[in-house]
């Protein structure tokens, strides 16, 4: 009796745990869960506590501690709290499920379909922040926030914004009757370190005097290397 007793704990135990393990995050996989509410515009909280950052996007601070309110972040907050609060979401998973803080890194998408984080980019309340392995949709990113930047969406159509990053067509226009190329315009005062972002949708900047330097068409222009990371641009890997 005590032999089956025990067995049957034994098997119960087993069964919990597969239960527990079901709806878990893990490279490459996907979640159902809830939205308990948001804390900025690309950072959420789920029911069970969890955190969410989302991939790939970056909107302006909102909740930085010891770091003002920077623009156009009220109005990506409100647009992401507007979206998601108290929705059930689906959560999908790139190679690395957890950033060092322990947050859960996913795409998300609402019941209706809708890809949030594309949605953030396309309609100009985020930058897109490439950091690998987590790469899978950099390239659509790329092209969303080239159409957000276009067509002056949200945070770019603010001057500072325009100012800090000039999509290529208009360099190419504003540099047509002068004897300058793009790369040879002066770059804003105090700032000499060129960010781009390349044909995979990643943000490399370059400090004066490296390889790729004198032939890299900046994108934004940042007077350190920690204001390039803090923008999502990476150091170039050679």
């Amino acid at each position: 009796m005590k032999r089956y007793l025990l067995s049957f704990l034994l098997l119960a135990l087993m069964t919990l745990g597969a239960c527990s393990s079901d709806n878990q995050p893990k490279p490459n996989g996907e979640i159902e869960a809830t939205v308990k509410r948001v804390i900025d515009g690309d950072t959420f909280e789920l029911s069970d506590g969890e955190r969410v950052r989302m991939i790939g996007v970056d909107t302006p601070e909102t909740v930085k501690p010891n770091s003002p309110v920077e623009p156009y972040g009220k109005e990506a907050s409100d647009f992401t709290k507007k979206l998601l609060t108290d929705q059930k979401v689906k959560l999908i998973f790139d190679l690395e499920p957890r950033d060092k803080y322990e947050r859960l890194l996913a795409y998300v998408y609402l019941s209706d379909g809708t890809f949030v984080n594309e949605k953030l980019v396309r309609d100009g309340y985020a930058r897109i922040m490439t950091i690998p392995p987590n790469v899978a949709f950099a390239a659509l990113f790329l092209e969303a926030e080239r159409e957000a930047r276009e067509h002056d969406r949200g945070l770019w159509g603010l001057e500072d914004s325009k100012s800090k990053a000039k999509p290529a067509k208009e360099k190419d226009e504003a540099s047509a009757g002068s004897n300058q190329t793009p790369q040879e315009q002066a770059p804003p005062e105090g700032k000499l370190i060129k960010g781009n972002i390349n044909s995979k949708g990643e943000k490399i900047y370059h400090v004066p005097g490296s390889a790729n330097y004198d032939r890299t068409q900046p994108e934004e222009w940042f007077a350190t290397e920690e204001e390039a990371q803090a923008a999502g641009y990476r150091a170039p890997k050679r």
